[in-house]
């Protein structure tokens, strides 16, 4: 696990400061599956050839396959633990299989059909990622929509810091680029994380580590309704003292 929790710490540091709230017990859980959705959201950006990097989205999709089937885990440094975890917590395939497909929207340029297409891609990202974590911890399904209210909001909070590198790569990542559209959708992040929240004491304190992995969705949603331009910009992004220090004050509180 040492292999993976470096992994983190280089390529998903925000994620990897946030399990460092957990057990180590627990850590051992989420850091394949924080690794997994780093592979796949790597997959179509380490190549220009389309088919290759179709292919390397195929082989996770084939490992969750075999994770099915009671096959034998490969020996791959996260698929092997990937499957250990997954069948250990009984987690559903099906959300594994969403979150590759979405990844497939960064291999071409075509938009996003609607904004339910967005919002889809967002929750299949983002929100599976967060609520499988939360499985992985023993979460009920009552919890479901409170972690997808946070999933949702992380994830369009992450969306909007990539929103300039997504643009300079060919992308389309908004439906409606006018500020006006941009403020609306931070607004619509901000109530999605306000009432997820409000519903903090139905979210047990082992779930802290998952929940913390959006520490900074408030600021940045904040910035992006007030002053829109920014995420055009690339100014939506804290400083490394603030971050750090919100994420340690939330941590010792225990209120993501």
């Amino acid at each position: 696990m040492t292999d993976l929790a470096e992994k983190l710490r280089v390529g998903d540091p925000e994620r990897h400061a946030a399990t460092l709230a957990a057990p180590e017990n627990l850590r051992a859980r989420l850091w394949p599956l924080y690794a997994f959705n780093l592979e796949i959201a790597r997959a179509p950006w380490m190549t220009s050839e389309p088919m290759i990097a179709e292919m390397r989205l195929q082989f996770w999709a084939d490992v969750l396959d075999e994770i099915a089937e009671g096959k034998p885990p490969r020996a791959h440094e996260v698929a092997s633990p990937l499957s250990e975890v997954w069948r250990e917590c009984d987690l559903p395939v099906a959300l594994g299989h969403e979150m590759v497909a979405a990844r497939r929207w960064d291999i071409y340029r075509d938009p996003f059909a609607d904004e339910s297409a967005f919002e889809q891609h967002l929750q299949a990202t983002s929100g599976n990622l967060m609520w499988l974590c939360a499985r992985a911890l023993n979460a009920g399904d009552s919890a479901e929509p409170i972690i997808r209210d946070m999933g949702y909001a992380a994830g369009l909070a992450n969306w909007f810091l990539a929103i300039p590198r997504l643009e300079d790569a060919g992308r389309i990542p908004l439906i409606d680029g006018r500020e006006t559209a941009v403020a609306a959708l931070a607004q619509d992040g901000l109530m999605r994380l306000k009432r997820a929240r409000s519903n903090r004491a139905r979210v047990g304190a082992d779930l802290l580590a998952v929940m913390l992995t959006g520490w900074q969705a408030g600021t940045i949603l904040n910035s992006a309704a007030k002053s829109p331009h920014l995420v055009r910009e690339g100014g939506l992004q804290p400083s490394e003292f603030r971050r750090r220090g919100s994420l340690l004050l939330r941590a010792l509180s225990g209120r993501w």
